[in-house]
């Protein structure tokens, strides 16, 4: 399924991975505190729905539209195969994009042990994703505007 892009999205791969980056900081600052859980986990998607599409236009050139991680990780895993390790991850981490963010009748429980297991798979995520694009958060120097 091809997409288009929406106007005004950044066309800079780092850009993307940088504000991945700042997503995984939220999560971690936010994940301390049970009553946040789910904001975490919805940061925990955005970092990994950002990188993937840094990740992605790094490569094509392209940027892709769409909040589906496991889409997106599959034509990442069409471009390296490594990615076809983190399918089921982007499962699980998929989960956490509505359902963290609007009321439910069913309420969403992320106990810490859940939690704990959301960080490290943006975090590993995340990780192959810098290693791949060379991406340096430290050294990352947003352009001015």
């Amino acid at each position: 399924m091809s997409r288009g892009s929406r106007k005004g999205d950044s066309k800079r791969y780092y850009d993307w991975i940088y504000h991945a980056v700042i997503d995984r900081y939220a999560a971690q600052a936010l994940c301390d505190d049970k009553r946040l859980h789910c904001a975490a986990a919805f940061h925990c998607q955005q970092c990994i729905e950002k990188a993937l599409k840094g990740f992605l236009l790094y490569k094509s050139r392209k940027l892709l539209d769409g909040h589906n991680l496991t889409w997106l990780c599959k034509q990442a895993a069409m471009m390296d195969s490594g990615f076809a390790e983190y399918i089921d991850e982007s499962v699980v981490l998929n989960r956490y994009y509505i359902e963290t963010r609007y009321p439910a009748d069913i309420p969403i429980e992320i106990d810490d042990e859940t939690m704990k297991s959301l960080m490290t798979m943006s975090g590993n995520m995340l990780d192959f994703i810098c290693e791949l694009t060379g991406f340096d958060f430290a050294s990352y120097h947003k352009r001015k505007r």
